[in-house]
């Protein structure tokens, strides 16, 4: 890379990076109804794509049931239905930007990651399909509790890992989200998961996104080549 090239690379960083450093200081942008608005590309911390136990809510614990410890202690990388280009589902995360579209009525989770796939979670007063149809993302919808946005999502098939390294989940997983906004440039979230199928008792894990400037997400491929199956 040429000097003016690294310059210029330089430069634009220490621009971003003063840009994020004032969105953290400036006030949560709000709709026309005076929620918040989540809207923006949103880079994850990293905590939900790895390892679920290190973004345990301080003094909670996972507690598997004996059917999903011995499936846990099975599986191998190779066997991560994400290694086979299949969806991640809820609530893992790739390490990409999402995108947060937000609509009076909905929000739109476009990922960069993930098989470059969507969520969506409706607020207009549904509830969920009283004829399920499990699925890899689940149904999701979400009501406000003041500045809050609690989704709640079932109906889920259990081909999914809940995380990297394989925590499993039975079809009764149940999924709640707590999203928060308290400035501009963060994105805050809390997970709660129940899965009476795989776990003792419930489990709240905590992480976040920051707002993501200088980039929109970007078009992704996952290819398995013959020689991986």
């Amino acid at each position: 890379m040429s000097v003016m090239r690294l310059t210029a690379s330089l430069l634009l960083l220490a621009m971003v990076t003063c840009a994020q450093s004032r969105g953290a200081n400036q006030p949560t942008p709000r709709t026309k109804d005076g929620k918040p608005d989540l809207s923006g590309i949103w880079s994850p911390d990293g905590k939900f794509s790895s390892d679920f136990a290190k973004a345990l809510k301080p003094g909670e614990k996972i507690l598997m049931l004996p059917p999903a410890e011995k499936l846990m202690r099975a599986r191998k990388p190779k066997d991560d239905p994400a290694a086979s280009c299949l969806p991640m589902g809820v609530p893992r995360l790739a390490p990409y930007p999402e995108k947060f579209v937000q609509f009076p009525a909905e929000l739109l989770i476009l990922f960069e990651g993930d098989i470059h796939s969507f969520r969506q979670i409706f607020f207009d007063g549904r509830g969920h399909p009283k004829d399920p149809d499990p699925t890899w993302y689940g149904d999701s919808v979400g009501k406000w509790e003041g500045d809050t946005l609690v989704v709640d999502t079932i109906n889920f098939n259990d081909r999914t890992w809940l995380d990297a390294v394989g925590h499993p989940h039975s079809p009764q997983l149940h999924v709640i989200e707590r999203y928060r906004r308290p400035n501009a440039g963060t994105l805050r979230i809390e997970i709660t998961v129940e899965d009476p199928g795989a776990y003792a008792q419930p489990f709240t894990l905590t992480g976040g996104f920051r707002l993501t400037l200088d980039r929109e997400i970007r078009e992704r491929y996952c290819y398995t080549s013959p020689a991986d199956k």
